[in-house]
């Protein structure tokens, strides 16, 4: 049985870095190195500034779950925002800045060994990263 860990976070800016420490903490205490922690950490900050920068005209809380199993961490970043349009989703090019953002989604599937999105607009983002913990050679 995975040990699940459940935070209810304000749609605010300043709790975002509450968010990366407590997945930096849960991420450690899985085992994964340095390295791994803070490709978490960057999918993680990228997942909840989504929320704050996109989830609405008013701050919307959301909720983040951590999901400690055998060999895999994940993360799961829900919000009942305004949604988007995922299958309207264009992955930027490398090089070109692109209006309307879009760089976050495309961080969070480069760091993270899976990623499932889901959206409707006006109903919210539900987002799920995994990462695996490798054998750590000794």
């Amino acid at each position: 049985m995975a040990d699940v860990l459940k935070l209810t976070v304000p749609g605010k800016a300043e709790y975002v870095r509450a968010v990366r420490m407590t997945a930096a903490t849960v991420a450690s205490g899985c085992g994964f190195d340095i390295d791994q922690i803070e490709d978490i950490k960057v999918a993680i900050s990228e997942a909840c500034t989504n929320i704050v920068l996109h989830g609405g005209p008013e701050p919307v809380d959301y909720e983040v779950v951590f999901e400690v199993g055998e060999d895999t961490l994940s993360i799961t970043v829900e919000d009942r925002g305004e949604g988007y349009d995922v299958e309207g989703y264009v992955e930027p090019v490398p090089g070109e800045i692109q209006e309307g953002g879009g760089l976050g989604i495309f961080i969070i599937r480069a760091l993270m060994d899976e990623v499932d999105i889901r959206s409707e607009v006006g109903a919210g983002t539900f987002i799920c990263m995994k990462k695996r913990l490798l054998a750590q050679a000794v």
